[in-house]
């Protein structure tokens, strides 16, 4: 072989070999929330930037609407039809019973402190459960207080008797069934299409929704309690082979990069959320009711609350962890 045919050659392996070290992997990740919605305007965006700068740009994330129900999000990314996405724990009854810690009615006050505070107790008391077999879990967080977003004034409780009140699952059932509403699941998302046809009197949700899913024309009554009348977990997850598949070092950063980074800037996303859905249910005149600790109504709340925190930890007795105590380290960590 000529030494002009060597040069030529050494050089296509050079640029082969630079070609390949500059090569990107691209994560796709779905999201099935409106594209208005800040968890599209402001959460992903940010996750987008996470993921790129801790690999330096050899992994790009490219955001996909889901096609299909949220409750099948997990089931998604198990099978790899998508590399990782975010769903709602109560979608899946039955699957993630443990982090229903966070879903305790009147638990919380604060998403952005207590998706912290369930990320912690999530690795120290709930990864050996292995709630998340076939999944790899990225960061969980909650959506901020959930609220009573209705077509009527809710001055007691009696006032909830037999209303029709969309539900997601999860622990806000138990509550209700103690108010005696009748419950109609649906997603979140669904929520506006079906107060306006008449199909529930109300939903229970973060204020925030009362302006991202336009629930101010559909209700005009906003009940908020002292504490959190219940929240909902999500959870981030990855599909492992994809994981694997990955450079071990980009692997690697992506995990050091999520965890309780991704939990804490979820769960402020979503509480920034409460103070924009505020400033726009007092621009369109919604009757807000914030209810205090003094009144009769938050009382009598409170009352109807009672003992749910032991019915998680007896809901949770098969899965081999110290309920009690991981209900204790939460509440702390708030």
């Amino acid at each position: 072989m000529t030494n002009l045919k060597l040069k030529v050659l050494g050089a296509a392996v050079g640029a082969a070999i630079s070609m390949n070290a500059m090569a990107e992997t691209t994560m796709r990740v779905a999201t099935w929330l409106p594209p208005t919605h800040p968890q599209n305007t402001v959460a992903m965006p940010q996750f987008v930037k996470m993921v790129e700068e801790a690999t330096e740009g050899r992994v790009k994330v490219v955001i996909e609407n889901f096609q299909g129900h949220p409750k099948t999000i997990y089931s998604s990314v198990e099978d790899g039809i998508i590399d990782a996405s975010w769903g709602v724990n109560a979608y899946t009854p039955g699957r993630f019973s443990l982090t229903g810690v966070a879903e305790i009615p009147g638990e919380t006050k604060n998403a952005e402190k207590a998706s912290v505070a369930l990320w912690k107790v999530q690795q120290e008391y709930f990864a050996d459960a292995n709630e998340y077999e076939g999944l790899e879990l990225l960061g969980v967080w909650v959506h901020a207080p959930g609220v009573m977003h209705t077509k009527f004034p809710v001055n007691s409780l009696d006032d909830l008797k037999d209303k029709k009140i969309r539900l997601g699952g999860g622990m806000v059932n138990d509550l209700a069934a103690r108010l005696g509403v009748t419950p109609v699941a649906g997603p979140a998302p669904a929520s506006y299409e079906m107060l306006q046809q008449g199909v529930v009197d109300g939903t229970f949700l973060p204020i925030g929704e009362h302006k991202f899913f336009k629930l101010s024309e559909v209700t005009n009554h906003l009940t908020v309690f002292p504490t959190a009348l219940y929240t909902t977990t999500f959870s981030f997850v990855a599909n492992p082979e994809f994981m694997e598949d990955l450079d071990p070092k980009d692997a690697a950063a992506i995990r050091a990069a999520m965890g309780e980074n991704l939990s804490r800037m979820q769960g402020k996303a979503w509480q920034d959320m409460d103070a924009l859905g505020m400033d726009h249910a007092k621009e369109v005149g919604t009757n807000i009711h914030m209810v205090d600790s003094f009144e009769k109504l938050a009382v009598d709340m409170k009352q109807t609350m009672k003992g749910l925190d032991q019915m998680w930890i007896d809901s949770v007795a098969d899965r081999g962890v110290d309920a009690k105590a991981a209900l204790e380290a939460f509440r702390s960590y708030q």
